[in-house]
């Protein structure tokens, strides 16, 4: 699936649309679902995350990862994992972080910078890739990975 998405604002209600999808195919329980967000920096990856995180109801504070390079949020019964992974400087760091253990639960996970984890990163079931287009768009590509990751997509309504 692909779109032209003009502003900040149509990015927040692509991920509101997204939301309202994990809601609907409850998509957070076990195993959990993974999105893997790819893009330049400020190509609005963390924009798409914070639109989800509003659609599901989040009011708080919704931030880019990049220093903590992980941000967990809870939303009623659903679990949203934020990575940011741009900082680290090899996979096996990835591991000695720990953060294999986040993916072994229920949940929702965005992982931007996928690459910098190697081959430790389980399945994704999405590949969402965001592409500045200037002066204030972008281009949104969702590829679905897996049997449900496509069936999610052909569900999603943007």
């Amino acid at each position: 699936m692909r779109t032209f998405l003009p502003d900040e604002q149509s990015t927040l209600d692509a991920g509101s649309a997204i939301a309202s999808l994990i809601r609907g195919a409850a998509l957070f329980r076990p195993p959990g679902f993974q999105i893997r967000l790819v893009g330049d920096l400020g190509a609005g990856k963390t924009t798409l995350v914070r639109g989800v995180l509003r659609g599901l109801g989040y009011l708080g504070r919704v931030k880019s990862p990049t220093y903590p390079l992980l941000e967990t949020y809870h939303v009623d019964s659903v679990t949203v994992a934020h990575f940011d992974l741009y900082r680290l400087e090899a996979p096996s760091d990835f591991a000695e972080a720990g953060f294999e253990e986040v993916f072994a639960g229920e949940g929702i996970r965005f992982v931007e910078w996928p690459d910098r984890a190697g081959s430790l990163l389980p399945p994704a079931d999405w590949i969402v890739t965001l592409q500045a287009q200037p002066p204030e768009g972008r281009v949104l590509d969702i590829s679905g990975l897996t049997t449900v990751g496509c069936d999610a997509l052909a569900a999603l309504k943007l």
